[in-house]
């Protein structure tokens, strides 16, 4: 396991993610390669795996879906993610309790 990479930048914290569409259950699976690794209950058809994992972050840092934006790679499995709201340490604690 290695140490999810996190940038602050204009009131956000911004941070890779790395999807695993159709998986049977949506989850946080850990950090690999400086990403987060999230396994989305959803097909990546029509935005419905972004919206999951908008759906996912959000319920997990406690912050309403329009806190959390995903910045780039909307078509792709490798996403930017940012979140307002939320200091570096606040989202660690959040998703390493």
């Amino acid at each position: 396991m290695s140490t999810l990479e996190l940038e602050t930048r204009a009131g956000s914290v911004r941070f890779r993610v790395r999807v695993k569409p159709r998986a049977s259950k949506s989850r946080i699976l850990g950090v690999r390669d400086g990403a987060l690794e999230v396994a989305i209950a959803a097909p990546p058809v029509d935005g419905a795996a972004n919206a999951e994992l908008v759906r996912l972050l959000a319920l997990t840092v406690g912050r309403g879906k329009s806190a959390i934006e995903i910045v780039s790679g909307e078509g792709s499995r490798s996403k930017l993610v940012a979140i307002t709201s939320l200091t570096p340490a606040e989202l660690a604690a959040k998703l390493n309790p």
